[in-house]
């Protein structure tokens, strides 16, 4: 006879984030960051990456990120998701208006 499988969560166990969820948390330069994966379906808007200081045109896959913990939008960036994953290879360049790209 064989045994069946057990399939529930230990309750000692916690997820980080929801199961099938499109959000991660990362930690960059001493902070943690919430990272949110976006299809670009819904997106009507054209974003500039912080990264490439190139512009993320509506329709296009990327990813927006802010500190953990900034309830309002005032620090939510559009970054390529290429970009996010290379920020530590780049050069910090200033870039339109003098301000550094980071």
């Amino acid at each position: 006879m064989p045994v069946a499988r057990r399939n529930r969560r230990q309750t000692n166990e916690v997820p980080d984030i929801a199961f099938g969820s499109n959000q991660t948390f990362e930690q960059w330069q001493g902070i943690e960051y919430v990272v949110r994966s976006l299809s670009g379906s819904g997106s009507a808007k054209t974003y500039r990456c912080p990264g490439c200081d190139q512009e993320i045109k509506p329709a296009t896959p990327h990813v927006v990120v802010w500190p953990d913990g900034d309830d309002d939008a005032t620090h939510r960036r559009h970054w390529h998701r290429v970009c996010w994953d290379k920020r530590d290879n780049r050069r910090s360049t200033q870039h339109r208006g003098g301000m550094p790209r980071y």
